[in-house]
C-alpha cells in the first residue's frame, strides 16, 4: 500500500484517473483527479473528479444519481496515473451511455473480443426483434417451458461429461448450460448483476464465517 503523499500529480495539481467497471473490467472514463477530491473519493468511497473546464470539484452521479462505488484505486508504476475500479450505479457518460469509450476506430478482423454482458445484450436482442431461423428467438417464442427443459438437459449433460471425467466435453457441456440458463435470465427478466450482487453477500457471508471459526 502506498500513500497519496507519493503521487505524482502534474504541474497543474492534477492526476489522470482511469475508472473501470469492476465486473466487466470495461473502461468506463478517463476524468481527473486533483488532491483533494482524491481524499473525498477515498473517504466517501465514491468518484470525485476534478472539472478542468470549470475549474471545480464534481462528485459523480450528485446530480444524476449514477455514483460510482469505490472497490479499489491503483497507481501505474511511475505513480503518476491512476486506475479507479468501481461498481457503477448507472451510465458513466452524459450522454446517457454506459461507457464513455463508444466511437470504434479500428478493430480486427480476426481478435473479437467477447463478454458475458455482449452476450447478454444479444440476447436481449433476440427477445426483443425476433430475427427469423435464430435458435434463440426459438426458445423465446416457446416460452419458459421449452427453456426450463433445455437448462434440465443441458444440465444432465454436464454432469454425463464430468463423470466420465472428459475435460473438454465438460466445457462444452458448460458453456451450453450456460447460454440457456442466460436465455432463462433474460426471459424472466434476471440480469448479470443481480447474480454477481448475490454471489458477493454470499461472499461476505462465507468471510464472516471464516473469522469466526478463526476466532473460535
Amino acid at each position: 500500500m502506498i500513500n497519496i503523499d507519493e503521487l505524482k500529480f502534474d504541474d497543474r495539481g492534477l492526476i489522470p484517473a482511469i475508472v473501470v467497471d469492476t465486473r466487466s473490467k470495461r473502461v468506463l472514463t478517463l476524468a481527473y483527479m486533483n488532491r483533494e477530491s482524491l481524499q473525498i473519493s477515498m473517504e466517501k468511497g465514491l468518484t470525485c473528479f476534478f472539472s478542468r473546464s470549470r475549474q471545480t470539484l464534481w462528485l459523480k452521479g450528485e446530480t444524476s444519481g449514477n455514483y460510482q462505488k469505490i472497490v479499489s484505486i491503483t497507481a501505474d508504476c511511475d505513480k503518476d496515473a491512476l486506475t479507479v475500479e468501481v461498481e457503477p450505479q448507472g451510465p458513466a457518460c452524459h450522454t446517457g451511455s454506459f461507457s464513455c469509450f463508444t466511437n470504434t476506430l479500428w478493430e480486427s478482423e480476426e481478435l473479437h473480443t467477447f463478454s458475458l454482458d455482449a452476450l447478454m445484450d444479444l440476447l436481449k436482442g433476440r427477445k426483443l426483434e425476433k430475427k427469423e431461423g435464430s435458435y434463440t428467438t426459438y426458445l423465446f417464442e416457446k416460452g419458459i417451458d421449452k427453456i426450463l427443459k433445455k437448462v434440465g438437459e443441458e444440465s444432465t449433460e454436464v454432469i454425463i461429461a464430468a463423470k466420465s471425467d472428459d475435460k473438454k466435453e465438460t466445457v462444452y457441456e458448460i458453456a451450453d448450460l450456460a447460454y440457456h440458463v442466460m436465455v432463462l435470465m433474460v426471459q424472466m427478466g434476471i440480469s448479470i448483476d443481480d447474480i454477481h450482487n448475490e454471489l458477493a453477500s454470499r461472499h461476505v457471508i462465507d468471510h464472516k464465517v471464516k473469522q469466526e471459526k478463526m476466532t473460535s
